[in-house]
C-alpha cells in the first residue's frame, strides 16, 4: 500500500505522541482537600504545557517522609516533592536537591512579587534548591459563642497577653457544677515552636537560638519570663486543660468547643468552618516588646536525580506563578507566597467568612520559623524537656536549663 489507511495513521500518530509525552511526579503531605487542589493545579498546568503529565502523590505526614526516604535510597525519587523549611537544610546538606539557581537565572523577574520573608528560608551560600510555595502565620482563634454567652467584648488588636489572661480566667468555667472544669479560656499546642512558645519569647523580648554559634536562647531573662507567663497561666491558674484532660476531647482544644480561644495557622480554617459554634480570628497579642508571630513556609524542591529536571523546572515554575498560586488559594489552607494572589479575592474571599487579610498582615512582625541542619532532632530535644515543666515535673528553671543543654548538644551534633 503506498497510503496507510487513515485510521491506522491516526493510531500510529497517537501512539507516537503518547510515547513522547513526559511524566513526572509531584509528591506532597496532605489532606484530602489539598489532592483535589493540586490536581486542579496539575490539570491546568497539562493544558499549558503539551506533552508534559504530572502525577500528583498525597500521603500523610509521618509516612510522607518514610516513603520519601525509601524512594530516594531505591534510586527512584520523585522529581518534584514538598519541603517542610525547617528540614530543608537537612535535604539540601545530603546533595540529593537539585540547585535551582541556574533556572532562576534563565527566567528573571520570576521571584519578584514573592514575599521576601518566604524566600529566606531557602537561600544558600550557592543559590535556591528550594523555593517556597505556600506560608502559615499564627493568629488567635477564638469561640464567639463562649463570649457572647459571658458578655464579653471580642479580642482585638489592643489585647496584651495580660488581656488574654485575665479574659482567659472569666472563660474558665465547671458549667456542670460537679467540681470539674469542663470550659477553659485557653488552649495551643505547645511542644513546637511554631503555635505558641516562639511567639511568646519574641513578643517578652527574646530570642529563640542561634544555630550558627551553636546555642539554644531559651533560657534568657526575657525568654523566662514568657514561659514563666505560661507556666502562671497553665499551672498556676489552670486556665489550659492538661495533656491528661484534652486526652478525651481529641488533640485540638478549641476544635473540641472546651476552649474559648486557640492558637494556629490558617491550615485548620477547612476543619473548623463546619462548626456549630460561631468563631472568629484576631491577631496575636502584644507582650512587653510587641506584637511577634511566627511565618513558616512549605516548598517545592527537585531531586537531583530527576529523570526530567526541566519539565519538573516548568511545574514548579507554574505552581509558584499566578495562575498556579491562585488555584493553590480555592482550598484554603495556606496562604499564597505570591502578593497579587495573597492580597486578591482569590484568597480574600473564601467561603469561610473571616478577615482571611489578618494572616497576610501578620508578615509586619512575623519571625522566620528557624531553618537549619537538624532542626527536627533540636527541637525534639528541646520540646521534651519542656514537656516536664507543663507536666510538673520540673519547675521553669531547671526546665529551661534541660531544653537548653539537650539542644545545645543537638545543634553541635549537627554542625
Amino acid at each position: 500500500m503506498k497510503f496507510l489507511n487513515a485510521t491506522l495513521l491516526a493510531l500510529l500518530l497517537s501512539a507516537t505522541a503518547a510515547r513522547a509525552e513526559t511524566e513526572i511526579t509531584y509528591q506532597f503531605w496532605g489532606s484530602p482537600q489539598e489532592v483535589d487542589a493540586w490536581n486542579a493545579v496539575a490539570r491546568s498546568f497539562e493544558a499549558d504545557h503539551p506533552g508534559i503529565k504530572v502525577n500528583v502523590e498525597a500521603s500523610d505526614w509521618d509516612s510522607y517522609w518514610e516513603k520519601l526516604k525509601v524512594k530516594m535510597a531505591g534510586g527512584t525519587p520523585p522529581d518534584v516533592f514538598a519541603m517542610d523549611a525547617p528540614l530543608y537544610k537537612d535535604w539540601q546538606s545530603r546533595g540529593v536537591l537539585l540547585n535551582l539557581t541556574p533556572y532562576l537565572d534563565k527566567a528573571p523577574g520570576i521571584l519578584d512579587g514573592v514575599y521576601p520573608i518566604t524566600l529566606e528560608a531557602y537561600k544558600t551560600a550557592d543559590g535556591y534548591y528550594g523555593l517556597p510555595r505556600d506560608f502559615q502565620t499564627i493568629v488567635l482563634y477564638y469561640n464567639k459563642d463562649m463570649f457572647d454567652a459571658a458578655k464579653l467584648a471580642y479580642p482585638d488588636d489592643s489585647w496584651t497577653w495580660d488581656d488574654l489572661r485575665k479574659t482567659s480566667a472569666k472563660l474558665t468555667l465547671d458549667k456542670n457544677s460537679d467540681g470539674k472544669t469542663d470550659q477553659w479560656g485557653f488552649w495551643a499546642e505547645a511542644y513546637d515552636m511554631e503555635p505558641l512558645w516562639g511567639a511568646l519569647v519574641w513578643s517578652f523580648g527574646g530570642a529563640v537560638l542561634d544555630p550558627d554559634a551553636g546555642k539554644t536562647l531559651i533560657s534568657s531573662p526575657e525568654a523566662t519570663a514568657a514561659f514563666q507567663f505560661l507556666s502562671d497561666m497553665w499551672l498556676t491558674d489552670k486556665l489550659l486543660p492538661t495533656s491528661l484532660q484534652l486526652q478525651q476531647y481529641g488533640s485540638d482544644g478549641f476544635f473540641a468547643g472546651i476552649a474559648a480561644m486557640g492558637l494556629s495557622g490558617h491550615w485548620v480554617v477547612p476543619d473548623y468552618a463546619p462548626q456549630a459554634f460561631k468563631w472568629d480570628i484576631a491577631p496575636l497579642p502584644k507582650g512587653p516588646a510587641g506584637r511577634a508571630t511566627s511565618v513558616n513556609s512549605a516548598g517545592f524542591v527537585i531531586a537531583k536525580d530527576s529523570k526530567h529536571p526541566d519539565e519538573a523546572w516548568e511545574f514548579v515554575k507554574f505552581a509558584i506563578g499566578e495562575k498556579g498560586q491562585s488555584e493553590l488559594a480555592k482550598v484554603g489552607l495556606a496562604i499564597p507566597v505570591r502578593q497579587s494572589v495573597a492580597e486578591s479575592p482569590a484568597y480574600l474571599d473564601q467561603a469561610t467568612k473571616i478577615d482571611h487579610s489578618l494572616f497576610v498582615k501578620a508578615l509586619a512582625y512575623a519571625h522566620m520559623k528557624p531553618v537549619f541542619k537538624g532542626y527536627d532532632e533540636w527541637s525534639s530535644a528541646v520540646g521534651d524537656a519542656l514537656t516536664m515543666i507543663w507536666t510538673e515535673e520540673m519547675t521553669v528553671a531547671d526546665g529551661l536549663a534541660e531544653a537548653v543543654a539537650n539542644g545545645d548538644a543537638a545543634l553541635a551534633r549537627n554542625k
